[in-house]
């Protein structure tokens, strides 16, 4: 099977390449909120915002609150999804539960915006190791038929986060092996964040496990760097984007 990646200049382990080719299926499909071409149409916002003026300017002000205007798009998603999206792409360091307010009074419910998340953090995940590898973005995930199933997981509880999350000890039927890729017992936020919409946290260990855990954990599957300069990167990446977890 061609390389989801087309000619690359390095060779790239097949567990990689089809981590991103089912990662770029699951973006395609209707999710629990979005159609399959409103998350398609989130992925052309992922790059519009990588070149959006407003963004740009905000970045560099005191406050993104600031400065008001309008976005560089490219596609018809509603004010408050593209804003949304826009924002975690190119200043989630700043985004306060306030804002998540501020978005769900404009219409963008806890779900829908997990979702966006999700889409969000794969998109600029594998577009990131597309520009590590100075390489062409990937084309547009084709987008699937079908409505979005607005399932909301009954096991979800709100006081832990800004968005409600599925405790592991509470796991249902329907969810009941939702955790059970995770090494070891214990479930970090930064995935139980993503458990209002299970298929996400589905999608993070798709991509996490491969690309990272999966390295750590199984040392034999070739990797390049061990597990303390893995963590070295992972932490100067994380310093770089300010991300506070």
């Amino acid at each position: 099977m061609t390389s989801i990646f087309g000619e690359t200049p390095y060779p790239i382990r097949s567990d990689l390449d089809e981590a991103t080719r089912q990662a770029w299926a699951y973006l395609g499909r209707p999710g629990n909120w979005w159609t399959g071409a409103e998350r398609v149409a989130f992925v052309q916002e992922v790059r519009a915002a990588r070149d959006c003026r407003l963004c740009a300017d905000r970045v560099k002000a005191l406050s993104p609150n600031a400065l008001q205007g309008t976005h560089d798009t490219a596609s018809d998603l509603g004010a408050v999804a593209i804003e949304a999206t826009h924002r975690l792409t190119t200043d989630a360091a700043r985004i306060t539960e306030k804002t998540l307010r501020e978005w769900n009074a404009a219409g963008l419910s806890d779900g829908a915006y997990v979702e966006i998340v999700s889409i969000v953090s794969t998109v600029i995940g594998i577009d990131a190791f597309c520009d590590a590898l100075v390489i062409p973005l990937l084309a547009l995930p084709q987008a699937q038929p079908g409505e979005p199933s607005q399932y909301t997981p009954v096991e979800a509880v709100e006081g832990a986060a800004w968005v409600p999350m599925i405790p592991p000890e509470a796991l249902g039927e329907r969810n009941a092996g939702l955790y059970d890729r995770l090494p070891g017992k214990r479930v970090p936020n930064v995935i139980r964040a993503m458990s209002l919409v299970p298929d996400a946290v589905g999608n993070l260990l798709d991509v996490l496990l491969p690309f990272y855990i999966g390295n750590m954990t199984h040392p034999e599957a070739g990797q390049s760097v061990n597990n303390a300069q893995v963590e070295l990167l992972a932490s100067r990446v994380s310093a770089i984007n300010e991300c506070f977890y």
